[in-house]
């Protein structure tokens, strides 16, 4: 670490009880956000209070050093990055405090959103301004940039719904502004009196700037000065976008969540038409009113099956509407006039829908919300940036706006993709460039400085809730025009010494578009065993030459194909920090929902791969126990990879982070205990009444956790008296079918066959049933994803070509693989490929089948036999993370819905926690429950007495957090085919004949 940094965070440390990072690993992972630059910080600091954020504002104030404020680093303008301290709010500072008797609440600044919302929601209320990133964006945030969202026209902006502010300024005083009288003693009256002089000294440029459309950024002063003199300082500082004073907490007012609510949709051949219908609409009281365009809407149909059916392909815009009404009788009524209505004329809608069931109307709003995310999965060289975006014009000048900027666009030979808030004016359009090419850079000053120039033409503005941050805050001169030197006397009022987020919406010197940029294209050189992948970029030759160091080089240790090549998986990832999300509805990701760091994001370790191969980091460092650490924070659930809006494969880029370690320094004692299980159980099945009194006594438990690092705490499985595979030699199951019908190898897992072989059994019962054969070769190998979590590549791939080389002979032979563990599956389909990158790992992938949706899509094709007895009993179900990715539509549940009599509970409480071998261990064993902490809580709340999973990892955990006996479902299908009996015995039922 550099002599500056130690002392930085030597110093920090002394003063600050929470996190101070200041090594380079560090704060490469704060170096960008989701725009598309990057500038690597002089530190990190994550405040435990507001006592923090003094000592630390008053630090700076002494070393001159800026500061830049940050929450979820979800901005797309670049807002929150810079090269002084940046301060993460996210991580502790996220407590609030609701008063039921009234209508405001308090709020840390580090709190999302979402959350927010979802604790008032039982008191029947929200904070009505709605973002598109509120399950990520903190309210620091929001009250930043001023954000509004879909529902201005319900609710405006965060500063129409602003009470009170405490903040940190920057001469590190603590104080709570709301109205101030400019007569009042101290700063806060200091700050009242220099704003209304300033008021006073630029009434000619305001009333001008009035004229602008309500929503839109920079200092503003109307509505700030009440009848009695006082000033809102509160309300003028939202907005002010983290460069006036540091905000702590707020007291927001909320609004009561609406009776009824109901969503049409219009579909139009033409842009302008429904922009110039957008207008129209407004007669009729819309709360929302958001439009989209073709690219947009073809990308929405490509991305999410869901919405083929939804979106008519002659579609060349849509417009959303969203109604209020206390009625449902009136808000249909409403509904039906207004489609009517704008169904007629020139620029009618040729079709619509409409919906006020909430079910329905989710899925719709999830059109508008969950496409722009989407767009980062387009593939090729030019993606949508978010440079010109966030500009807003008046509502009723919009259809013109948009045809001129459409022109400017093709003057530029640019494509974009257009979304608009049409109902307020509100503009999002996102040009496609490639950021590779340094023609393609070369357009982005001229494209922003000239878009610009049309939105000015029709009255508008640039940077209106996303912030000017890096994109935008060249242009803002202009914009603002004889106001721009106010704007100085602003920053001076409140930062002298410009170390508040500097060179943001005010600034002496301010960055243009095209600089900071991420280093895409640039790329240290990348081999792999005695081939170049990746040539070293000449920016970095020519660095290594001027020191006389030999070039930078990273030997990788998995396979990457030309098409997947390593620099393009860490670039895909864009920063949106959608990863950060704690919804309800998704699972990503479970270690960060625990913990909150940054380091356990996703894209931190896309932040880390890439600082790595732009040459920021040095290469040696992956080898250090800091890199472990943050690689060490994914266990390989591949939620990330599913929900990712880009679907980065975060997993082969840990992958690559643990294999890097592991190639130079080793596995520790436990880990490759971990890694091995299925040969220890091979061992213990030769005495299994031995191995389940060791597994059972607690000396022998205590001495495995001190000596191995297994937790004593943790129920082990028992060993089966007889393997699967023995069992399988008995029935002649190892020898391949000689027959023409159809056969299935069955692929082995580790549990199946050492602990719970009436699995195996009851695939092999089912299959029987239904006439297919089942083959299990002796020559198989248990998965190794074991070893693939904990990065032994080497181990992994030898485990890898044996299987695959026997698979595929099978498969050539007219077999089709079948595991009934998900994790071995997702090895088959998704591991094997990216350790061998052959062929026979392709085609072992293509024709690899999870044993419950190889069976559901026999009988989607009427091939499976539906003569079964009734089991009536009610269990809980848990779908593992494996199997989600591998298909989020649970095939058991839809297996389970063919027995008469049984009752099946989907139970989404998500991860289970137990993360394979990682739960076993002691140093995991307390986090494992509180990730699954939300599954156990909601198993334990259903009701249910039973409950089934196909992991056996999930099963562990379900029966050890709630002492519910869990079953595969396989097993029951079994049973109610009448071919396992002893199922019936466990279940306490009578034998099914």
């Amino acid at each position: 670490m550099e002599i500056d940094r130690q002392r930085i965070q030597d110093d920090l440390r002394g003063i600050v009880r929470g996190d101070v990072l200041c090594d380079p690993l560090s704060t490469m992972l704060y170096a960008s956000d989701a725009s598309i630059y990057e500038i690597q910080p002089v530190g990190v600091v994550r405040p435990r209070s507001t006592a923090d954020v003094v000592a630390l504002v008053q630090y700076a104030g002494e070393q001159d050093l800026s500061i830049q404020p940050r929450g979820s680093g979800s901005g797309v303008a670049g807002e929150s990055i810079g090269p002084g301290l940046v301060v993460d709010f996210s991580r502790y500072m996220r407590r609030m405090q609701i008063d039921p008797t009234d209508s405001t609440v308090n709020v840390q600044a580090g709190l999302t959103l979402a959350e927010l919302n979802r604790n008032l929601a039982p008191l029947g209320r929200w904070f009505g301004p709605d973002p598109a990133t509120r399950s990520i964006t903190t309210m620091g945030g929001v009250l930043a940039t001023n954000a509004s969202g879909s529902h201005y026209l319900r609710s405006g902006s965060a500063r129409d719904n602003i009470e009170s502010l405490r903040i940190v300024t920057v001469d590190g005083q603590w104080l709570d502004v709301s109205k101030h009288h400019p007569n009042d003693p101290g700063t806060p009256g200091r700050l009242a009196r220099g704003l209304i002089e300033i008021k006073n000294q630029y009434q000619g440029c305001l009333e001008q700037l009035e004229q602008a459309p309500p929503a839109r950024g920079g200092y503003r002063f109307d509505g700030i000065v009440d009848d009695q003199g006082r000033v809102d300082l509160a309300k003028f500082l939202v907005g002010t976008q983290g460069t006036l004073a540091v905000v702590v907490d707020a007291t927001v007012r909320t609004e009561a969540i609406p009776t009824h609510r109901g969503v049409l949709m219009l579909f139009f051949h033409r842009l302008e038409s429904a922009a110039r219908c957008a207008v129209r609409s407004l007669q009729y009281g819309p709360v929302a009113c958001d439009l989209m365009g073709r690219r947009l809407l073809g990308i929405a149909r490509e991305t999410e099956r869901q919405f083929e059916s939804v979106l008519p392909r002659e579609t060349g815009a849509m417009l959303l509407l969203e109604l209020q009404g206390e009625s449902l009788d009136e808000l249909n009524d409403r509904l039906q006039i207004v489609a009517s209505e704008l169904s007629r004329g020139n620029d009618a809608a040729f079709q619509t829908t409409s919906a006020t069931d909430q079910v329905t109307r989710d899925r719709l709003w999830a059109l508008c919300r969950r496409v722009t995310p989407r767009l980062s999965r387009l593939k090729g060289p030019g993606l949508p940036i978010p440079f010109t975006e966030d500009i807003a014009v008046p509502a009723e000048r919009l259809p013109e706006t948009l045809i001129a900027i459409q022109k400017t666009l093709r003057d530029h030979e640019c494509t974009a993709t257009i979304f608009a808030h049409a109902g307020h004016g509100h503009l999002h359009v996102r040009p496609f460039i490639d950021l590779s090419s340094q023609s393609e850079r070369n357009k982005l000053r001229e494209v922003a400085e000239q878009v610009a120039e049309v939105v000015w033409k029709h009255g508008g503005q640039v940077s209106v809730e996303h912030a000017a941050g890096l994109s935008r805050s060249a242009l803002l001169p202009k914009q603002f025009g004889d106001f721009w030197p106010a704007m100085g006397q602003i920053k001076r009022l409140f930062d002298p010494h410009h170390r508040l987020n500097p060179g943001k919406l005010f600034g002496a010197v301010l960055q243009k578009p095209d600089e900071n940029l991420r280093p895409i294209g640039e790329s240290i050189e990348v081999t792999s065993d005695t081939r170049t992948l990746i040539p070293a970029a000449e920016r970095i030759v020519q660095a290594a030459r001027l020191q006389n160091v030999a070039v930078p080089e990273l030997p990788v240790l998995q396979q990457w194909s030309p098409g997947a090549m390593i620099d393009n998986a860490v670039n895909s990832c864009n920063g949106c920090a959608r990863c950060r999300t704690t919804a309800q509805s998704e699972r990503q990701c479970p270690v960060f929902r625990m913990t909150r760091h940054e380091e356990a994001t996703p894209r931190a370790k896309a932040n880390l791969l890439r600082g790595v191969l732009s040459g920021n980091v040095d290469v040696g460092s992956l080898t250090g126990e800091h890199a472990k650490s943050v690689a060490d924070l994914c266990f390989n659930c591949h939620q990330c990879r599913v929900e990712c809006p880009a679907t980065v494969d975060i997993p082969k880029i840990v992958g690559e982070l643990k294999a890097q370690y592991v190639a130079t320094n080793g596995q520790s004692l436990s880990e490759r205990l971990n890694c091995r299980l299925d040969t220890i159980a091979a061992v213990g099945s030769q005495l299994p009444w031995l191995s389940n009194v060791l597994i059972h006594n607690g000396l022998a438990r205590w001495l495995a956790e001190k000596l191995f690092g297994l937790t004593a705490a943790r129920p082990l499985p028992a060993i089966a008296p007889g393997s699967f595979m023995r069992y399988s030699a008995r029935r002649r199951w190892t020898k391949p079918s000689a027959g023409d019908g159809p056969k299935v190898l069955y692929f082995v897992d580790h549990y199946a066959n050492f602990h719970d072989p009436d699995i195996g059994r009851a695939l092999a019962e089912i299959l029987q049933q239904n006439g297919i054969a089942i083959y299990v070769p002796t020559s198989q190998s248990g998965s190794g994803m074991a070893r693939i979590t904990a990065g032994d590549v080497k181990g992994a791939r030898r485990i890898a070509r044996r299987n695959v080389r026997m698979l595929s002979d099978a498969i050539r032979s007219g077999y089709q693989v079948v595991a009934t563990e998900p994790s071995a599956v997702l090895c088959l389909k998704h591991e094997y490929p990216s350790l061998l990158d052959d062929e026979d790992a392709y085609l072992v992938a293509r024709n690899s089948f999870e044993a419950c949706d190889f069976l559901r899509a026999l009988d989607q094709h009427d091939q499976l036999d539906r003569d079964l007895q009734s089991v009536d009993l009610e269990f809980a179900y848990h779908q593992p993370c494996h199997l989600r990715v591998l298909d989020p539509d649970p095939a058991s549940i839809h297996l389970m819905k063919l027995i008469p009599g049984l009752n099946v509970e989907h139970i989404e409480g998500g991860c289970s926690g137990m993360a394979g071998t990682w739960g076993l261990q002691r140093k995991n064993y307390r986090n494992s429950l509180r990730i699954g902490w939300p599954m156990i809580s909601a198993m334990r709340s259903s009701g249910v007495h039973r409950a089934c999973t196909e992991c056996s990892a999930c099963k562990m955990q379900i029966e050890h957090g709630t002492e519910i006996p869990t079953i595969h479902p396989l097993k029951l299908l079994a049973y109610a085919y009448g071919r396992l009996p002893k199922v019936g015995e466990e279940l306490g039922l009578a034998s099914v004949s």
